[in-house]
């Protein structure tokens, strides 16, 4: 009897969508505005949901004030109103896209969250942009 519990976040932060290696013209054509030079910003809305088998003890598939705890500590902490490209080492070498956001963030939490919990992050970049990993 499986049951999922969600914890709701947010954080602002700044990135810029472009290939070093490509001309800025190129990267305008495949990134378009997301490509600015001088970068742009997003409210994120973060959603970190765990699933599994209640606790017969205490009645929690996991402790909501832990978990949002732990996304305080490795996830808010590291991305909340930064420059992703410039201020966040995961990106130094991987483009920011909101798909390879929700990757690391996902990557941030695992190792804090019992491995018997199946673990989804849901990554608002804007009210009408999400992604979700890993996928169903």
């Amino acid at each position: 009897m499986k049951v999922s519990v969600t914890r709701l976040e947010h954080f602002n932060a700044a990135h810029r969508l472009y290939r070093p290696e490509w001309s800025d013209e190129k990267n305008t054509l495949v990134f378009g505005k997301c490509s600015n030079p001088n970068f742009h910003g997003h409210n994120y809305n973060l959603e970190v949901k765990l699933t599994g088998v209640p606790d017969p003890e205490t009645g929690y598939v996991f402790d909501l004030k832990l978990l949002s705890e732990l996304i305080d500590k490795h996830v808010l902490e590291v991305l909340d109103h930064k420059n992703l490209n410039l201020d966040v080492s995961h990106f130094q070498s991987l483009i920011p896209t909101a798909e390879h956001i929700a990757i690391v963030i996902w990557k941030m939490l695992r190792p804090h969250i019992d491995d018997q919990l199946e673990l989804k992050i849901k990554l608002y970049e804007t009210e009408r942009n999400c992604v979700e990993y890993p996928a169903d």
